[in-house]
């Protein structure tokens, strides 16, 4: 079963270097011979022809880029030199996992069902910006999880918190209450009332109570924040996904014609939720409790 990737994690990207060779040089490209992939006989767009061009400075300011490195340097490499492309081990956080159904034409087989975006927590004069890759398709990845935020959580889980307010989790950045009051996060511990629609998994019930026994959600971001090598909690511009293109459309020209517009949000009613008879403040738990 493939792995599951959110947006936040901190992983380990990693791919051994493989013989190839370089088939032209530009002032900024370097043409491979790409190990890997096949060429897509069904597409609807060009054909791809085996080649890939990847940085010859990848770190050049204001550019993507890609993970992948070159050896020897591109600066002693002409067109027909045997050269290895690989990836040396590299800390990433992932800034959007985007998913395709049908999966997307490339020229290229295997069609890509979902890309990742990350960013490299280190960024140097030879780091990327960023890079995009699938991590379905034949190349030889090694992707190691380091860090996950409220990795005991999974998107949809509904919770109970220390003030035994009720909370939809979607990501460390994205709390839902589900009771009709403000707020933007829990309060720590937490207990699980439901998960996939289910209030059994015991298991998952128990989790829960351990991990979030002590600390708090401001704990758990800073650890992310620390592993992530950025100085706010907050969730980074760069992981937001792409604008909209109509983002890009001029404003009206007499901004008073808004004037009039009722801004006031509707009023919503708190959605509806599983919460036990029995119901009590996560503090108060014992793990106990839940085991046989």
């Amino acid at each position: 079963m493939a792995a599951e990737y959110r947006v936040g994690d901190i992983l380990e990207v990693s791919c051994p270097f493989t013989p190839t060779r370089v088939t032209a040089l530009t002032d900024d490209r370097v043409f491979v011979e790409w190990p890997w992939w096949t060429a897509d006989p069904d597409t609807t767009g060009d054909p791809w022809n085996g080649e890939v061009a990847l940085a010859a400075d990848p770190g050049a300011p204001g550019r993507h880029g890609e993970l992948f490195r070159i050896r020897p340097t591109p600066a002693d490499l002409t067109p027909e030199s045997e050269c290895r492309i690989g990836i040396p081990p590299t800390v990433v956080r992932v800034l959007e996992v985007q998913h395709y159904d049908p999966p997307r034409q490339t020229g290229r087989l295997p069609r890509p069902r979902r890309e990742i975006t990350c960013l490299p927590v280190e960024r140097t004069p030879d780091s990327p910006e960023t890079a995009t890759f699938d991590p379905d398709d034949g190349i030889p990845r090694k992707l190691e999880l380091r860090f996950r935020p409220y990795a005991f959580l999974e998107p949809g889980d509904q919770l109970a918190d220390a003030e035994a307010r009720t909370w939809r989790f979607e990501s460390a950045w994205d709390w839902h209450p589900l009771d009709g009051r403000p707020g933007d996060t829990p309060t720590w511990p937490l207990m699980l009332l439901t998960r996939h629609g289910s209030g059994d998994d015991d298991a998952a019930a128990v989790d829960v109570v351990e991990a979030t026994s002590i600390g708090s959600h401001e704990d758990e971001l800073a650890q992310w924040a620390t592993l992530a090598g950025v100085e706010d909690t907050a969730p980074p511009e760069d992981s937001a996904p792409p604008a909209h293109p109509a983002a890009n459309l001029a404003a009206p020209e007499d901004l008073d014609e808004l004037d009039d517009v009722d801004t006031t949000p509707e009023p919503t009613e708190p959605e509806d939720i599983y919460v036990p008879d029995d119901l009590t403040a996560p503090q108060d738990l014992d793990p106990s409790d839940y085991m046989d």
